[in-house]
């Protein structure tokens, strides 16, 4: 059985071979859900290349990379994205959305340090997101 979580980043430029290292510690080295070992998650691909076209008139003028990662670690998936040495570590961020969530979770450098920037509440366990449905 799999546990999926989506994940992003979007970088400046200048970070491009930052977050490719960040990708293959993904791929190769993190950690699993539950101690299930070490060996790969999944990878990041760029997203926002001449070949995979957003909608509009014009190309994103943004490097975002994207994946689906299968058992990860989220707390280490974050202290890996966190102790990577950005050249513009102001500029980078971390977009992460569980299994059965709803919304990414943003994380970004602040401080040296990476910091939840997306609402932590409500959350999908709390009646108060879900709002009232009314016909």
């Amino acid at each position: 059985m799999s546990w999926v979580a989506n994940v992003m980043v979007s970088v400046s430029p200048e970070d491009r071979l930052n977050v490719e290292a960040f990708s293959g510690w993904l791929d190769e080295e993190c950690p699993c859900l539950g101690g299930m070992g070490r060996g790969g998650c999944g990878n990041l691909r760029l997203i926002t290349d001449m070949d995979n076209r957003w909608g509009g008139y014009k190309n994103p003028e943004c490097e975002v990379y994207a994946g689906a990662l299968n058992h990860a670690d989220l707390a280490a998936v974050v202290t890996h994205f966190g102790s990577l040495a950005w050249h513009n570590p102001n500029a980078v961020q971390l977009f992460l959305m569980d299994q059965e969530e709803l919304f990414f979770r943003i994380w970004m450098i602040r401080d040296g340090a990476p910091r939840q920037y997306a609402p932590s509440s409500p959350d999908e366990d709390d009646d108060e997101f879900w709002g009232t449905a009314e016909s």
